[in-house]
């Protein structure tokens, strides 16, 4: 590893953990020429998940951007931030895991819905106005419906 400061490739490792809910290695490093201490990750390489746009554009899975789009729908809602990037951080390893290299970004949406649903209803609105490219009133009430409908199902099996 390359040290920062001087460019030396003579460190050594101070400490190790995991970071990332143990999806990768966080390591503290001291430079063995100047002293400098620096941070490196640790990552495991996947292969690039393909998303499809709904203009038919394809992209690369950008977890920052899921967790830009979520945090959007969660502004000044009361739902902590870990939620957040526990629900990114299940989605990413759920995607990995099922070795779909192309996913629809709509099948992806309606993931982040599943969850947010148990979460936060005024972010699954927000978030379903985006992904389901509402158009009116009538949009945001039959979700509206559908949402109490589900609540009040899930309310009489437990």
């Amino acid at each position: 590893m390359q040290c920062p400061s001087c460019q030396n490739t003579d460190s050594r490792v101070l400490e190790s953990r995991a970071a990332d809910a143990g999806r990768s290695v966080r390591r503290r490093r001291e430079c063995l020429n100047c002293d400098f201490r620096f941070t490196t990750y640790e990552r495991v390489e996947t292969v690039p998940i393909t998303v499809i746009k709904r203009n038919g554009n394809r992209e690369t899975f950008s977890r920052s951007k899921l967790l830009n789009g979520i945090t959007r729908a969660c502004e000044k809602t009361i739902t902590e931030g870990n939620k957040v990037q526990i629900i990114v951080d299940e989605l990413e390893t759920q995607l990995h895991q099922s070795n779909i290299r192309e996913i629809q970004s709509l099948e992806i949406g309606e993931m982040v819905l599943e969850r947010l649903k148990g979460i936060n209803e005024v972010a699954y609105i927000r978030f379903a106005s985006v992904y389901r490219n509402f158009h009116g009133i009538n949009d945001f009430v039959a979700t509206l419906e559908s949402f109490k409908t589900d609540k009040s199902q899930f309310a009489t099996i437990g």
